[in-house]
């Protein structure tokens, strides 16, 4: 077994505020997760052991909050749990007494020491299904471990927060565990094999969620203390404690945790002769990229997947799921699955256009995006290239040219190419179309109405692509390579001589805008650039300058008067910071691509990922985070583990391997 790719030591772990500041993240492939924190206590309403998806791969509901467990050994309580409590209280600090933290692939590790004792407990869940398993083994020492586990529930929405007495919640005693049903709902089951089990009912009020706090949100949740499990365990044994909505699952905590281990060995050997041989930080993120595809089903119950654009809160994003498509599937080697995701979007496709989002509810999907729709050619591109599958090509050419047609004559939004230039144009008021999308009410903090240097960019790529697909399948290519030449010539309309890079958008009610922002690198390293060469170098350099940090780009130049280094505070605060100078992990993917078209230099290229690698155990352990404050030090904010941030580093790995 390889060693961990992090191990965080006793000093690291007695620090609450380092360990209780890094969280990690276990999947079942179906939208449901288990996350927390090394310490132990909750500073998230989504921080649980079972957050099932309902509704694959959303509605996802906290059932199992966490396991307060506290070990009697040779006559001495040790409690291993912490909690803190409204008012800041920090009680009990079980914290104290970890050797050591390390991940095993994406399973954490505890690893307590009790006098000459030591203690291990994994957490992780079963591919597939709505069930978590929690492990203790009795590694070492002279006598028993006597061990008491207090079970935490819930039963409500992962998004919000919970008040004594909110359901009521029936607590019925199985033979070795328990069931549960919260109101009229599907029950869900806590059962452990070798335990002695008592149910209980008593609501534990007022934890403290600091990062809600942070986030200006509700920070107080309750939950339902439902049961106490005992057990005795001799030096070498184990219990598993196993969460589940199933009336029957694996109780073998053993075979379940190799049938574990396994499924994550087959994901690396399946990426070996696609990445070859990788550094361990790259094979973890090879095993991070997993946790984002997920089943998501068609009507009739046919079976598609999708991707979860990020942990723990965000749902299947269509644009999300494009611009990840190329570093999660192809770079991985998972190509059915890559197929897959491409032909689930297409039933979805509608007026010409991709889904923006689905509802963590499970509503009709939204379109309000531009560029979803045009990130597909590119992720079909990808696809094609890397795999030579002509059969699906065949098949979803058709929905390109109708997706082309749709946007010639215009579709939602204002969406349509504008017949005197060959650009497109997007958006009307109160409308956030592009990857900028921030909105709180009706203030849209970055409209971007008009002609979007990246949409174009995106568009004429989008063209380019139709052009040689159609040459590829023996169609008649001329119109698309028509509309390619008149958005090439089109497209320099965005060249600012003044400054030396692109207008940020061109043709908005209010002028041509001169922000210097990262969207005009997709210009550059999408796969067919509109920029001649010395513009090309232009544009990478002035981002480079301004733009770059070591965690990915600033999404403004902090010169400009609307700039936010810090990302916090409120919904309003926040997201009048998510686009205005936070630093996105994602773009350092197009920077470093657009770098080696320029500079032709693959290890500088790929010298601009080695800073994400080294933030493996910042923040999500072995995944990457969402954003980044835009000023030094460019702490790690957002989503703990995103989808296109893992996905982008992959991506780039492979493309200057091969470079």
């Amino acid at each position: 077994m390889r060693p961990p790719v992090l191990e965080l030591g006793r000093d690291l772990c007695g620090d609450p505020h380092f360990s209780t500041g890094r969280e990690w993240l276990v999947t079942n492939g179906l939208g449901g997760y288990a996350s927390g924190t090394v310490s132990g206590v909750l500073t998230r309403r989504y921080h649980g052991l079972l957050v099932v998806a309902l509704k694959p791969p959303v509605a996802r509901t906290l059932l199992l909050t966490k396991l307060d467990e506290t070990v009697t050994y040779d006559g001495q309580a040790y409690p291993l749990f912490a909690n803190r409590w409204q008012g800041g209280q920090l009680e009990p600090e079980g914290y104290r007494y970890l050797e050591c933290f390390h991940l095993e692939g994406t399973t954490p590790v505890w690893t307590f020491a009790l006098a000459d004792a030591l203690m291990e407990k994994r957490a992780w869940m079963q591919q597939g299904a709505n069930t978590t398993y929690i492990r203790y083994d009795h590694c070492r020492g002279s006598r028993p471990l006597v061990l008491s586990i207090k079970a935490i529930v819930n039963h409500r929405d992962h998004h919000g927060n919970t008040r004594a007495g909110d359901f009521e919640m029936r607590v019925e005693p199985l033979p070795g565990g328990l069931r549960m049903v919260a109101g009229e709902s599907e029950p869900f089951y806590l059962l452990a094999d070798g335990a002695v089990v008592t149910p209980q009912h008593e609501w534990y009020t007022g934890y403290y969620l600091s990062v809600e706090d942070y986030r200006g949100l509700d920070a107080l949740d309750d939950n339902l203390y439902a049961g106490r499990f005992e057990a005795t365990l001799e030096p070498g044994q184990s219990l598993t404690l196993v969460a589940s909505t199933e009336a029957a699952p694996r109780l073998d905590g053993l075979a379940a945790y190799a049938e574990r281990r396994a499924y994550e060995a087959e994901l690396l050997e399946t990426a070996r002769p696609v990445m070859g041989s990788v550094p361990p930080a790259i094979e973890q993120l090879l095993l991070a990229a997993g946790q984002f595809i997920v089943r998501r089903n068609l009507p009739g119950e046919v079976e598609g997947r999708s991707v979860m654009a990020g942990y723990p809160w965000f749902s299947d994003w269509g644009r999300d799921t494009m611009i990840s498509l190329p570093g999660l599937a192809m770079a991985t080697g998972r190509h059915e699955l890559a197929a897959s995701v491409l032909r689930t979007f297409a039933h979805y496709m509608d007026r010409g256009m991709l889904p923006n989002r689905f509802p963590d509810e499970g509503e009709a999907p939204e379109y309000n995006t531009v560029d979803a729709t045009l990130w597909y050619f590119e992720a079909i591109r990808a696809y094609h290239t890397a795999t030579g599958d002509d059969a699906l090509l065949r098949d979803l050419f058709p929905v390109l040219q109708e997706i082309v047609d749709w946007h010639l004559r215009g579709t939602r939004y204002q969406i349509r190419a504008d017949k005197a230039d060959g650009l497109l144009y997007a958006g009307e008021p109160g409308v956030q179309l592009t990857w900028m999308d921030a909105k709180v009410g009706d203030w849209v903090v970055t409209p971007r109405i008009g002609k979007a240097v990246e949409i174009n960019a995106l568009w004429y790529d989008a063209l380019c692509i139709m052009a040689d697909f159609a040459r590829f399948l023996g169609e008649p290519a001329e119109r698309y390579e028509t509309l390619t030449e008149r958005a090439r010539a089109g497209f320099a309309r965005f060249w600012n001589e003044e400054v030396g890079y692109c207008y940020d958008a061109i043709d908005a009610s209010d002028g041509d805008d001169p922000s210097l922002r990262p969207n005009q690198l997709l210009a550059v390293s999408l796969a067919h650039s509109p920029l001649p060469p010395e513009q090309q170098k232009l544009v990478v350099d002035a981002c480079a300058r301004h733009l770059l940090t070591s965690h990915g780009l600033r999404s403004l130049a902090p010169g400009h008067p609307a700039y936010t280094g810090h990302y916090g505070g409120d919904r309003r605060t926040r997201d009048g910071a998510y686009h205005q100078g936070t630093v996105w992990g994602w773009l350092i993917g197009p920077f470093a691509s657009a770098h080696l078209r320029v500079y032709r230099d693959p290890a500088a290229a790929r010298s601009f990922l080695h800073p994400m690698l080294r933030q493996l155990d910042s923040h999500g352990l072995g995944s990457l985070s969402e954003i980044f404050d835009g000023d030094p030090p460019f702490a790690p904010r957002g989503c703990i583990a995103q989808a296109w941030s893992v996905a982008e580093v992959l991506r780039v790995w492979k493309e200057t391997e091969n470079a």
